[in-house]
């Protein structure tokens, strides 16, 4: 019989939690079950292995920082989209560092559907804020790929600590970042 309250989802909330407080790396069965207090055995009615909670949990993240993105970037266009795009990422990165880590799962798009649709919800709001600066395909899907890499090194180096030693706040190079990447994406170079 399975514990009272238990379901899939309060599971998923509380890995969310724990991932945040103890890091991804910490987030297994066996910690989820020691959080409710029954035997991991109790978890499988609801779970079908650890990387299932993975996924779910990686879902929760994307659908979560993809709800964040559509807020910030509703009624802007051009840099007031990219900067607003760009402050959600990293305020949720630096307020869900966990579960920005399962964001950044590889998942299969075979098998893990929701995840992957989270995900493919997120690099759309991407392609969005790029229509504004009208760049076609292939062009696009290199922005698309640069943008990420250029926030996710980022606020990465950020939450290592990267950037504690130099005293110009990591906010202002941020700041000048974003205009650069504006820049950029204003003046893509011609193939």
């Amino acid at each position: 019989m399975t514990r009272a309250g238990l379901t899939a989802e309060r599971l998923t909330l509380a890995a969310a939690e724990l991932a945040d407080e103890a890091g991804l790396e910490n987030v297994t069965v066996s910690a989820l079950a020691r959080r409710f207090g029954v035997k991991d055995a109790s978890l499988y009615s609801h779970l079908r292995n650890a990387r299932d909670l993975r996924v779910r949990l990686a879902t929760l993240a994307l659908t979560e920082l993809a709800d964040r993105a559509a807020a910030a970037l509703a009624g802007r266009a051009g840099r007031d989209a990219l900067v607003a795009f760009a402050d959600a990422y990293r305020d949720y990165a630096g307020q869900h560092p966990g579960r920005y880590a399962a964001a950044q799962l590889d998942l299969d798009p075979e098998t893990e559907t929701a995840a992957a649709d989270a995900a493919r919800r997120h690099a759309e709001m991407t392609r969005a804020i790029l229509r504004g600066y009208r760049l076609p395909e292939p062009d696009q899907t290199d922005a698309v790929r640069m943008l990420h890499g250029a926030f996710h090194g980022y606020v990465s180096l950020e939450r290592m600590g990267g950037f504690r030693h130099h005293p110009r706040p990591a906010d202002a190079s941020w700041s000048r970042m974003l205009d650069a990447l504006d820049a950029v994406l204003r003046n893509w170079p011609p193939q």
